[in-house]
This record gives structure tokens, sequence and C-alpha cells, in this order.
């Protein structure tokens, strides 16, 4: 390997590929990264062996510098516009020879600007003398050259490193990038990054764009330049523009479908309940705990713990009880705690959700609610929770989460609905709001139960996902039997009916036969008269927005509305678009 690599060098075995970057608002190419590739045929062909080739055997500047020579020569020769983006190693770039402007000489000899070269900083083993990394990036900088941290996100060190050299441009590792789409995670670590970047000035690059759904989420969240295979791949001879539908896709109005969290019921656990209450133990007799008991009149249970293993609880309702029976208090004030002791708390340790624990709590029998429960840290105990605290905490998550995503549908909620809105109208694009609603569907959760009425819903929740395009229309759950979508699909209309047909048309199978063959069935309304009521149908009232004809969502909330009611004149499965121009202010 190491004669290889000496013929390497001798020969000057190497050849250069680019790699467009990509400007996300123009889809006009602003930069290449230059690439090295090894002998073809050979195992060094593959960069990643050649420098791991180079590192074991101690050539590893000697490589770089001859790798940088071959990107920048081939980048002249082949005359290609916009800057070059010049992958130099930490441990290279604090090297004696690499600081005395080697680089500088190079270009200077095939007459390129300094401006046009980024020194992107690619990170192999960590970097520990950010003292020195500082002064060496300050050298090049007074060259003319600008700085890139590449892998942001994937290396030893580069947020560190963002923080200590400031470059102009960082690089978000692939990782975080692919399928973007699909994943609220990484599109909150890519927002956060976006946020940081424009607080200090750098400008972002993802890497790995792989798809025109990745490209489109990455554009409207700011993200400034886009590298990767959807945008274009390393080439010895590389495009001098964008391909059409990049161009296309970037200038299309418009917004990008954001992925959205769904509820996790599992994520918070009973620690944050934890309530430290010191423990008696079981040695101590019941004059002991009542005479606690009358020293703190707001302590209400006391746990029990020999070891650090919890034994039981102590009610202080239960003692008092006892202690005011005749006798008792003779009989068994000295006898121990034990005697009015629960043998059977609930007991849960620390990790575990505050569902699984309420799912518990509800099982189990009525006192454990006001007497509370156990948390222990690996069997041993830790302190007390209150049943009252953890039905707080588990309304409080329900409410939240049914903002946020519908618990039924597991659709988005109102405040994924109102966010979406917002980003359509601040984009100027056309669109198009259904508000969807089922006709006759308390009556039949009436008669039929509210289990099958949970079904339909269901139902129609799936039908409006399987007909609507995910990267371009929002679906969203209201409440209840009430849906919204929000069309970018020029043709809204053909989806609306493909979902009035499979609805009116899967449906019946939630009725009897009796019912479907009369065409509905009786139901009492609420004056308690008896009252036909046809087969469930869906109504949909469309409103069409142009650019800049509304300007909030509460407008557009209520034209959706009144849609929707003059749809739901409309018998059986109808689609109602409202035409008229909103009122002006």
């Amino acid at each position: 390997m190491r004669s290889q690599l000496y013929e390497i060098l001798a020969r000057r075995q190497l050849s250069a590929v680019f790699q467009p970057i990509v400007h996300m608002q123009s889809g006009e190419i602003i930069a290449y990264e230059g690439l090295i590739r090894g002998p073809s045929g050979s195992p060094l062909h593959s960069p990643m062996n050649l420098f791991k080739a180079a590192r074991a055997n101690g050539l590893t500047a000697q490589v770089e510098n001859l790798c940088r020579k071959v990107v920048l020569e081939r980048f002249a020769e082949l005359a290609l516009p916009g800057q070059l983006f010049l992958n130099v190693s930490p441990e290279c770039l604090l090297q004696r020879d690499a600081r005395h402007g080697e680089t500088l000489e190079i270009i200077q000899q095939i007459g390129i600007h300094p401006g046009r070269v980024i020194i992107e900083l690619t990170e192999n083993q960590p970097t520990c003398d950010y003292a020195l990394m500082r002064e060496a990036v300050l050298h090049y900088r007074q060259m003319g050259f600008q700085i890139a941290i590449d892998d942001l996100g994937e290396g030893f060190s580069s947020l560190r490193l963002w923080s200590e050299l400031r470059p102009e441009y960082v690089k978000i590792d692939m990782h975080f990038i692919q399928g973007i789409n699909h994943d609220p995670v990484k599109l909150q670590f890519v927002r956060s990054i976006q946020e940081i970047a424009e607080k200090s000035n750098t400008l972002v690059i993802a890497e790995g764009i792989e798809t025109q759904p990745e490209l489109l989420v990455l554009r409207d969240v700011g993200v400034a330049y886009g590298q990767g295979y959807h945008l274009g791949r390393p080439q010895p001879l590389p495009a001098r523009s964008a391909q059409p539908e990049v161009v296309k896709a970037l200038s299309r109005n418009g917004v990008a479908v954001y992925p959205q969290r769904l509820n996790d019921q599992h994520a918070s656990s009973i620690h944050k309940l934890l309530h430290e209450v010191p423990a008696v133990t079981s040695s101590m007799n019941n004059n002991e705990v009542y005479a606690i008991f009358q020293r703190d009149p707001k302590l209400m249970i006391l746990p029990v713990v020999d070891d650090g293993q919890p034994q039981g609880l102590i009610n202080r309702f239960d003692m008092i009880e006892h202690f005011a029976r005749p006798y008792e208090r003779e009989l068994y004030g000295k006898k121990s705690c034990q005697q009015f002791m629960d043998r059977t708390p609930l007991v849960a340790d620390r990790n575990t959700s505050l569902q699984e624990l309420s799912y518990r709590m509800a099982k189990a029998e009525a006192h454990h609610l006001f007497n509370g429960f156990i948390i222990t840290d690996q069997g041993r105990y830790l302190g007390m929770g209150t049943g009252h605290d953890l039905m707080r905490e588990i309304t409080q998550m329900q409410i939240h989460a049914a903002r946020y995503a519908n618990p039924l549908t597991q659709l988005p909620g109102n405040v994924p609905i109102t966010e979406h809105i917002e980003r359509l109208l601040e984009s100027g694009a056309r669109f198009w709001v259904c508000y969807f609603d089922l006709d006759h569907f308390k009556p039949f959760n009436d008669i039929y139960g509210y289990r099958r009425g949970d079904d339909v819903i269901q139902l129609t929740g799936n039908i409006l996902s399987g007909y609507c395009d995910p990267d371009r229309d929002f679906v969203g759950h209201i409440g209840g039997d009430d849906f919204m979508v929000l069309f970018q699909s020029e043709d809204w209309e053909r989806r609306c009916q493909a979902v009035l047909d499979e609805f009116g048309h899967n449906v019946l199978d939630f009725y009897s036969a009796d019912d479907r063959e009369r065409g509905g069935y009786l139901s009492e309304d609420r004056q308690g008269k008896k009252v036909f009521y046809s087969l469930m149908s869906l109504s949909i009232g469309a409103i069409r927005v142009e650019p800049h004809q509304y300007h909030t969502h509460h407008q557009i909330a209520t034209a959706a509305a009144e849609s929707k009611k003059q749809a739901k004149k409309i018998h059986g499965n109808s689609l109602f678009l409202d035409r008229r121009l909103p009122a002006r202010a």
C-alpha cells in the first residue's frame, strides 16, 4: 500500500470531480465542491480508502497537498463559474508549510482569486488545539480565503469549531437532511441550526439532498444552499446550470408540508412528580407515627421503608380513625406501625411513563388515588407522588397533545393547521381550503355506538390522507367529525370527488342490511321525536385563496365554515366551492 501511495504521488495519479452547490431560492449553481478520486480500478480509487491508507503510512500531508493541486488546476482548466470548496483537514491546516502560503502560491500561478476559494475543514479526528486553529484560520482569511465547516452534527467537535472559528459557511451532515420531510426531529435540528446561523452571519449548506420533498422543506426552512445527488452528482465535467426540474421546483410558489410530531404518550416519566417525603421504619410504633402526623397537619401519607425497600403506606385518616375507637390506642399504640399500614401500595420506578402509571392507577382500588404511589430507583425508595399530580399532568398532556395531533386519527390538530395556513399566506401562493364534515353523524353515534362512530372518523381520515399529495397537501383534523385539507395540488377537485366516491361506498359497511336497504333509520331528535335520518354522507365546503386575498387564518376559517354550511344544504355527498370574493376590510 505504501508503494502504491508513493507511485500515486510521483505520477500524480489523482483526478478531480466536482459536485454543484445550488442556491435554494433561485436554483442557480453558485459553487462546486472539489472532490478527489484515486487511480481507476485500484483499491485506492475511493477517497475514504486513499486517506485511510495515507494516515496509516504517515503520508497525509503529501497526499492532501497533491489533492489540492489537482483540484485547483482542474477547476481553473474547466473555467467553472462561481466558487470552489476545497477540502482541507485541520491537521494539515495546522502544519507549518501549510501556513506559509503554499495554497495561495498555487492559485496565483493558475490565475484564481483567493476570494473564489473556500477552505472546507473536513474533520477525520478530534481537534484539540483550538487556539492554534483560530490562528491558522485567521492566517487564511488574511490571504483572502473564506472558511467552511463540513459535516456539522457528525464530526468530533464541529459545534465547538463553529463557535471558535465563526466560519462563513457550515455544511449540515446528510444524516439530518435525508428524510427530513418525514422526520420532525431532523426538521427541528435543521431549524435550530438555521436560527443560530442567521444570528452569527453564517450561511448554511444542506448536504445529501436526494429527493424533491427534502429540497422544498429545506428551502422553506431558509437554508441558503443545497448539495446532493438530486441537484447533481460529482462529475469530471459538471453541469454549469441546475437541472430544469430543480429550477422549476424551487421557483414554484407554495410551501412544503412539514412533518408533524405525533402524540408520544410515553415520553414523560413519573420522576417529574417526585416529592421527597421522609419515611418511617417498621420498627416505629403507632404512637410515634401518630405524633408525626400531629406535628404536621398537612402530612397525609407516610411511607414505611426498611433498608431502602418500601414496605407500605400509612394513611393519616386511617390511623386517626383507629385511635378514635375505644381502647385501640391502648391496645395498639406501642405495637409496630405495620399494624395500620397498607401492605400493597402502588410502587413504580422513576422511569415509568405517566401513561403507564395512569393505567395502573385506573385498574387499582379507589383508595390508591388518594394514597398516591411510591417512586423507586432500581427498587430503592426515592419519594412519593400524589394521585392528584398524576391526573393533572395526564390531563395537561392530553390537552396539549390534542392541539397538535388528534389522538383518534393522529392527524395534525388546530395549532399545526393554523401554522400551515399562515405559511401559505406568507408565501403568496394560490391554494384551496376544503372543510370536510360528516352529515348525520350524531344520530349514527347514538344508534350504533361511539366505537362505531370512531371507526367512521378514522375511515374518513384515512381516505383523505390517501387522496392527498403528502408533499403538497396538508390534511388536518379539527376535531370530532370535522376535517380540513389545505390543497396546493391543482387537481384538488378531482381528489375531492374521489374522496366522496370512496366514502360513499365504504360507509355502507357500517350499517345493518335493513338500514342500507331503507337508505336510513329512525332515531330520536333532541325533543324526543322519532325522525328518519338518511345514511351518513360527506359535505365539503371549499374556498380558493388567491395571493393577498386573505390576510389572517381567522378570515380563512370563517370563509371555509360558511362554505361548509352551504355544502351541507345539498343532499348526499357534496362539494360546494364558494366563488365569492371576500369583503374588503
